[in-house]
């Protein structure tokens, strides 16, 4: 027992971040909820954009599945935007439509970072001010044989000349109906196997590229999800974003963060279904009392206001480590699981609160309830995250004896 001991100590201190906080006389550490001036300011602007512009538009959004995408001539993104400041953009558009903040996450979270932290100059002078202003990009990562497990992918890029060929397939590629460009992760050098795929910036209009038919889905409607074909397409070299070969690091490395984004998502989509719900529960009455005062009622939404508040803390601790540099992968996938798995209570115990209105499409929870799904399902299942959570808690406790 005396030898278990520091090493449980050890293994406990790892739970903690490494990197000391910068330590201000006289004071607490803040919440990590509490919100700069800044950042107030952005949440703000967004909270008037998403009631102003997008609600109005929500239920024919859905309906008609790509009215965000043709009414919309800017991404209301910034490269150059702090993490942070990201994920309270997508947590507060979600909060009336998951379509569209999932719209901006994948600009801002996957296309945007990787052009910035991989880019050669003259992608970034091509590709920045655009996606500042006006293109999408899309992510091409999952084909029909590899989702989860994504580095079995079978399209390649074979090398002729200075030029490569890609040939293949993606599957279920976010924003690719109106994507301007695409991320293409193809393997360069089967092979090597996974470390033969490389990352390839290529544009929509280039020869021997189509884009299929939009899925028809359950829910976030408004978001273009639709295969891509690659067939003999050509790009030079000068196409490869980073490095040859590395492709299958920066898909990890952006997905590891992309996840924070997803369970901003979630919350959202959570904290919007909630705020629908509530005044509902204050104003109804049966039996002579709201329903709101009736304590197996209170009970319930007790339990889901406080998931949703532990949520919030998860993904809010998960950007903040983010962005300060500290190693953050653990906490991002508890992040997306738990805020997933919230957002799937958030919005069944709603429609079963709102009851017969709950079922109809003259309230936008049963919207809700279908959008929230997708959380358990992209940028890796909640499998996937159970999987990279149990690793990495091995990894922390490999020493004890």
């Amino acid at each position: 027992m005396s030898r278990v001991l520091p090493s449980l100590l050890r293994s406990s201190a790892r739970r903690f971040s490494l990197k000391p906080r910068q330590a201000v006389d006289g004071q607490e550490p803040p919440p990590v909820t509490q919100l700069s001036e800044d950042e107030l300011n952005v949440v703000e602007t967004v909270r008037r954009f998403s009631h102003n512009v997008i609600k109005p538009l929500v239920r024919e959004m859905d309906e008609k599945t790509d009215l965000w995408e043709s009414r919309s001539q800017k991404s209301t993104t910034d490269p150059a935007a702090a993490f942070s400041t990201r994920f309270l953009v997508v947590e507060e558009l979600a909060k009336i439509d998951p379509s569209v903040s999932v719209f901006v996450d994948v600009q801002n979270t996957l296309v945007a970072p990787l052009i910035i932290e991989h880019g050669t100059e003259e992608q970034k002078k091509k590709y920045l001010p655009k996606i500042a202003s006006e293109w999408l990009g899309s992510f091409g990562l999952s084909e029909v044989s590899s989702g989860s497990d994504a580095f079995a992918m079978k399209t390649t890029a074979k090398a002729d000349g200075d030029d490569f060929i890609i040939n293949g397939s993606k599957m279920w590629i976010t924003n690719a109906g109106h994507a301007k460009f695409f991320f293409v992760f193809a393997n360069a050098e089967p092979s090597k196997g996974y470390k033969g795929i490389t990352c390839f910036l290529v544009d929509r209009d280039e020869k021997g590229i189509s884009v299929g038919k939009k899925e028809d889905k359950l829910g976030i409607r408004a978001s273009s999800t639709c295969p891509i074909h690659f067939d003999n397409v050509r790009v030079h070299k000068s196409a490869i974003l980073g490095e040859y070969g590395k492709g299958y690091k920066y898909a990890i490395e952006c997905l590891n963060a992309g996840r924070i984004g997803i369970g901003a998502q979630m919350i959202g989509l959570a904290q919007g279904c909630f705020d629908y719900t509530i005044p509902y529960l204050q104003q109804r009455e049966q039996f002579g009392s709201r329903l709101i005062d009736f304590q197996g009622m209170q009970h319930q939404i007790a339990q889901v206001a406080t998931e949703i508040e532990a949520s919030r803390l998860l993904i809010y601790n998960a950007a903040r480590m983010k962005g300060n540099g500290i190693p953050y992968v653990k906490q991002a996938a508890m992040a997306k699981l738990y805020g997933s798995q919230v957002a799937t209570k958030t919005t069944s115990k709603c429609v079963e609160w709102l009851g017969g209105v709950g079922f109809t499409k003259e309230f936008p929870v049963e919207k809700f309830y279908r959008d929230c799904k997708i959380g358990t399902i992209y940028e890796g299942t909640s499998n996937i995250q159970l999987n990279t959570i149990a690793k990495l808690v091995d990894t922390e406790y490999k020493n004890v004896a």
